[in-house]
């Protein structure tokens, strides 16, 4: 099959940018305490040799694992396209993990090395000894003045040439292993190939039609999947360039933004709604931002503010760890209808389908399925998960898990997870429309809404709300607005109040972790 990756890999990428834009400056790091640094395409090549030429010394090659237990910096770039060069396998982890999880992920992804900073030098000290296949852990940045005993990245890549390892990699070798968020109780491993980091790369350049002079400004984790393949490397297929911060700032988000004349972006609903509760400022207004990419439901009434704030398109998307590319989108010089996943991308066969297999008439709800070739424009599998790759590819289609339907004009209306949808006295109620009028009520920050196991009605329905600051609600009046709005069978019976939800690193609400809750408070 021939398709647009060719025969690239990250390595070939990245040499032909070091040579074709050598001087043009690839990533301007900023740390967020007074220090930019910017690297051009051929200086971060040379780094990245050195960092390969160090795990080549460190015996790491074709296949082996390394954990990047790293929050952003420019240490994570020169390990990713390092191990890249000599067809290592990068798994890279949330650091905010405690030890027991990081200790699954590093014994499960087999890995051999860890990467880290002296902030989290403890907990994956804690994790590493229960995995015996890990041979060091190799600081990054600053040192640590307690850890005489631990090597230090800098000290080791000071050792090494700068150019280019002697190793061959292949487009449909694995590049990473990105583990799920975790909004089910246990991560799987999505296979990652040089292929689908370029597929990836080349589906999201187009659908935002980026050029060389284009900046992407980079505040979600390095770690996750949406950084990776929708910023990092549709800038790498470009020769654009990408401003990369330590971390999100929600206070100094728009002033960092303007100050590296950033033009795209992309967000997650979480981050939106800590912008709009930033104090109104109209130097917002003066960011160069064309267009922001994001994915999770906001409110119409947010959308409206978040344009008439900050004036920065925003443009919303569906995409999966497992499908690379977004396979969904708001189209770029379409009508955009944000409250709609758009239509199908480029590059992309999208359909909706019943239990069975089904293709569902338009209008009807349906599991969402994207058609393509696994190791190519679709994951390669599960790690070590047969039966859940099995599941999720079938005859050459990716079951996504996520229910949509298809309006009158094309465009596909999310309605939420195929496990998020409950089951009240026989009606299938979606938390997402639920959450949705929640959202609308004007002292209401967040929410989430969830099924609690019930004798009489299979399931009631359980709102857990944050109030925005300084507000004050009593639970009835919470259900009595979902009364004035929802069918009788779609408003919640119970109401708990909270200080805040728990979510992953890019901000997916952990439903699971409040299923569980809920479960243990009934006991």
């Amino acid at each position: 099959m021939a398709t647009i990756v060719a025969n690239r890999t990250l390595r070939s990428l990245l040499e032909h940018r070091a040579c074709a834009s050598s001087d043009q400056p690839f990533v301007i790091f900023d740390d967020l305490a007074g220090t930019v640094t910017v690297l051009s395409y051929a200086q971060i090549d040379e780094r990245v040799n050195r960092a390969a030429n160090m795990l080549v010394a460190l015996d790491i090659g074709h296949g082996d694992k390394i954990s990047l237990h790293l929050p952003n910096c420019l240490e994570f770039l020169y390990l990713w396209f390092g191990a890249a060069k000599i067809g290592a396998v990068i798994m890279p982890t949330n650091v905010a993990s405690p030890a027991p999880e990081l200790a699954y992920l590093l014994d499960h992804s087999e890995s051999r090395l860890i990467f880290t900073n002296a902030d989290h030098l403890d907990v994956v000290a804690q994790a590493r000894r229960e995995c015996a296949r890990v041979k060091a852990v190799i600081v990054c940045g600053a040192k640590r003045p307690d850890a005489h005993s631990t090597r230090h990245f800098d000290d080791l890549v000071a050792q090494q040439d700068t150019s280019a390892p002697n190793t061959r990699v292949d487009p449909f070798d694995e590049a990473a292993i990105l583990y799920t968020s975790g909004t089910t109780a246990r991560p799987k491993g999505v296979l990652v190939t040089h292929a689908n980091y370029i597929y990836a790369g080349e589906t999201v350049a187009k659908a935002v039609g980026l050029r060389p002079a284009d900046r992407h400004y980079v505040v979600l984790p390095l770690f996750h999947g949406n950084a990776q393949y929708y910023s990092t490397m549709s800038t790498l297929m470009t020769g654009a360039s990408m401003a990369l911060t330590a971390r999100f700032s929600a206070s100094r988000y728009f002033e960092r933004c303007s100050a590296h004349q950033c033009t795209v972006a992309s967000l997650f609903a979480a981050p939106i709604r800590m912008l709009l509760a930033q104090a109104r400022d109209d130097e917002h207004r003066k960011n160069r931002l064309r267009v922001v990419l994001f994915a999770q439901s906001v409110t119409e009434g947010q959308l409206a503010d978040w344009h008439e704030r900050f004036g920065a398109p925003l443009l919303q998307l569906w995409g999966m760890t497992e499908t690379m590319g977004p396979p969904l989108m708001n189209p770029l010089t379409f009508e955009r209808r944000n409250m709609s996943v758009g239509f199908p991308a480029m590059g992309y066969e999208v359909d909706l389908v019943n239990d069975s297999g089904k293709p569902v008439a338009q209008g009807e709800v349906g599991q969402i399925v994207v058609r393509g070739s696994p190791g190519r424009t679709l994951m390669k599998g599960y790690f070590k998960n047969p039966g859940a790759t099995a599941e999720t590819l079938r005859d050459g289609w990716l079951w996504s898990g996520d229910n949509a339907y298809q309006n009158p004009d094309g465009y596909f209306q999310f309605v939420d997870r195929a496990k998020d949808m409950i089951k009240r006295s026989g009606e299938n109620v979606a938390a997402s429309e639920v959450e949705a009028v929640i959202l609308e009520h004007p002292k209401v920050f967040d929410c989430a809404v969830i099924g609690v196991p019930d004798q009489m009605r299979d399931e009631k329905i359980k709102a857990v709300v944050v109030l925005t600051k300084d507000e004050q609600l009593e639970s009835e009046e919470i259900i009595e607005w979902c009364r004035e709005r929802l069918a009788t069978f779609r408003v919640p019976e119970l109401v708990e109040f909270r200080q805040e939800l728990p979510r992953t690193s890019v901000g997916k609400i952990q439903k699971h972790i409040l299923r569980r809750e809920a479960t243990e408070q009934r006991k």
